[in-house]
């Protein structure tokens, strides 16, 4: 699997973080990089403790971490439960927590897929 091929599969943009890190071996490794990231398994674990404010910051930094790699779909719904817990609205970050999930899961498996293939 290429990297473009990787990005295709987690439904984000190639042509965008090239044209911002210009350099695919620098993408790659921070493409692989994003499985060590905690946030989304903090965001998930503040939300289940009721921690709102500490989901903040966690759905903030993955949002900003999706961004700054291009990965689209999941940036859009990191998004949007960012902003929902921004509005201090838990019930819709709540109720949006399952197609969050859905998206990081697609997407670490299109990682972990294309980490075995490197």
């Amino acid at each position: 699997m290429t990297l473009k091929e990787c990005y295709n599969a987690l439904e984000g943009d190639y042509d965008d973080v090239m044209s911002r890190l210009m350099m695919e071996n620098l993408v790659r490794k921070f493409v692989v990089k994003f499985l060590d990231d905690a946030s989304y398994k903090n965001l998930m674990s503040n939300m289940n403790e009721k921690k709102y404010d500490e989901a903040f910051r966690e759905a903030h930094t993955l949002k900003g971490i999706c961004q700054n790699l291009s990965f689209t779909k999941l940036f859009v719904s990191s998004e949007a439960v960012t902003e929902a817990l921004r509005a201090g609205d838990y019930d819709k970050a709540s109720a949006l927590l399952p197609q969050l999930e859905s998206d990081y899961a697609q997407t670490t498996a299109v990682i972990n897929e294309f980490n075995s293939a490197v």
